[in-house]
């Protein structure tokens, strides 16, 4: 990924863990956990709102295409 091995993240795992303490861990794995939640919500909203595609409703169906004429001479025989 960016070049880390397993001994750099454990160290960095060590020195977080040693800066805020066993009993701040939760607190701060459940922060980014909700702050990652709300992030993709608020991408996913914007996706929604800015979806363009149109919507077709009945009254506007595009009219069938009707068949060749070299179909229908076929059929008559």
């Amino acid at each position: 990924m960016f070049g880390l091995g397993t001994t750099e993240i454990i160290l960095i795992l060590v020195v977080i863990l040693v800066v805020f303490g066993a009993s701040k861990l939760p607190t701060i794995g459940k922060g980014m956990g909700e702050a990652i939640r709300n992030f993709k919500k608020s991408v996913n909203d914007v996706e929604d709102a800015t979806d363009i595609t149109p919507v077709i409703t009945k009254k506007e169906e595009a009219p069938k295409a009707k068949a060749p004429e070299s179909e229908k001479t076929k059929e008559n025989v």
